[in-house]
């Protein structure tokens, strides 16, 4: 992140033990400021209901302490959400082989240090600045995270779900460099579903037709967003998240306040899928609506039923950011059975600082490696894809638990 203007503005860093402490217009103009793509993960209200809710709370093992920079006249000029965790648990960049590495060797992995967004595997700003003065800002907060990690006796400080550019930057400061991927649906200017399915081959158009008319036969599929939206979809939905929750992780990382605040103050940009047998909601899934991106977050089902999961998680995402002219669809983190669906892997990036130089080095040489299999694992995916000749993605446009 170096930059040759880093010493013309002079700065008061400081650390917020949580959200409620910031200014929630100064944190969402430098989070989503103007001209820029809208990420409803980095909005002070989504991040504060984490906290408020107490799914992120040092009782969690999510302990808050956001960066904050404020110029000379006091106004903050730039910001990083960070975490003191007591876990790896919520990340989605794995390292639990580095804490079991530094155990054997006789040290301690936790507590670390996370700028991320709690329990979100999207890709987005984190060192958060706008402005001529931005590089030297965010340098200042990059450093100033791991100053604070060093002095708390942190093992690590760990950037997830890096921007490409934020990404090359951390590199050239010297700190590790990771990659991973996940499968995104990329509008190529289709009008229509059937737009989308004349890109693809014969085969797979076919396949597509029928998985959504037989997880469609006997159902109805409702989307609820903004106003439309009730208790009564919320906690339909709620029952479908804790189920899945209870039995892929064991313990589900959001409470039914944190949808409720989430619904306070956010409704407009969630967006519920549910498919109804009548009057009664067997599945549903929970998307984010940004700018230019529909997220999908959580998904779950109270009856078994061929291919529904398909249809409410990626085909009904499809739809509707075909309807609202959005460029893609972010499903979350894992599945390879989502490439079948036309959805393209994509880099994912995180970098990485380590305090203990013998697992440092040894982690540097495995991430050396994991890059180079990650990007020939792309490449090879790409050989599969579902789209007819001539219609086939040409590499990377991009720089959840999911779906």
């Amino acid at each position: 992140m170096a930059d040759d203007s880093a010493d013309r503005i002079e700065l008061s860093l400081s650390i917020a033990e949580g959200m409620a402490a910031v200014d929630r217009i100064a944190w969402n103009a430098l989070a989503n400021p103007p001209g820029e793509p809208y990420g409803p993960f980095l909005d002070w209200d989504f991040l504060e209901a984490c906290e408020a809710s107490g799914c992120a709370s040092p009782e969690t093992g999510w302990a808050p302490r956001h960066m904050l920079a404020h110029d000379q006249t006091g106004k903050l000029v730039g910001a990083a959400p960070l975490y003191m965790k007591a876990h790896s648990r919520g990340e989605f960049v794995f390292d639990h082989s580095w804490a079991d590495a530094l155990h054997r060797a006789g040290g301690r992995y936790y507590p670390k240090m996370l700028c991320a967004v709690p329990f979100t595997p999207v890709t987005g700003r984190r060192l958060l600045a706008t402005g001529p003065n931005a590089p030297s800002i965010q340098r200042a907060l990059a450093q100033s995270i791991i100053e604070v990690a060093a002095k708390s006796k942190a093992s690590s400080v760990h950037f997830n779900f890096l921007e490409a550019d934020t990404w090359r930057a951390f590199g050239e400061d010297g700190l590790l460099l990771r990659e991973d991927q996940q499968f995104h649906w990329i509008n190529r200017g289709y009008k229509t579903f059937e737009d989308f399915l004349a890109a693809l081959s014969s085969r797979k158009r076919k396949m597509l037709r029928r998985e959504r008319r037989e997880a469609q036969e006997g159902l109805t599929i409702e989307r609820v967003t903004g106003a439309d939206l009730t208790s009564r979809h919320w906690d339909a939905f709620f029952k479908f998240y804790m189920d899945t929750g209870g039995r892929k992780w064991g313990s589900p990382y959001l409470n039914r306040e944190f949808f409720d605040l989430l619904h306070q103050r956010m409704a407009d940009r969630c967006l519920l899928i549910l498919a109804m047998d009548g009057k009664r909601p067997i599945a549903g899934a929970l998307n984010m609506i940004g700018s230019d991106t529909l997220y999908g977050r959580y998904w779950g089902r109270s009856v078994d039923k061929p291919f529904l999961h398909f249809e409410i998680c990626y085909y009904q995402a499809i739809d509707f950011a075909i309807e609202r002219g959005l460029g893609r669809v972010e499903a979350g983190a894992q599945g390879e059975h989502k490439l079948a669906r036309g959805y393209e892997p994509q880099l994912t990036r995180s970098a990485h600082w380590i305090a203990h130089s013998g697992l440092r080095h040894a982690v540097a040489d495995y991430l050396d490696r994991e890059r180079a299999a990650v990007e020939t694992g792309i490449e090879e995916l790409n050989e599969y894809s579902p789209f007819r000749k001539g219609e086939r993605p040409d590499g990377q446009e991009h720089d959840e638990e999911g779906f």
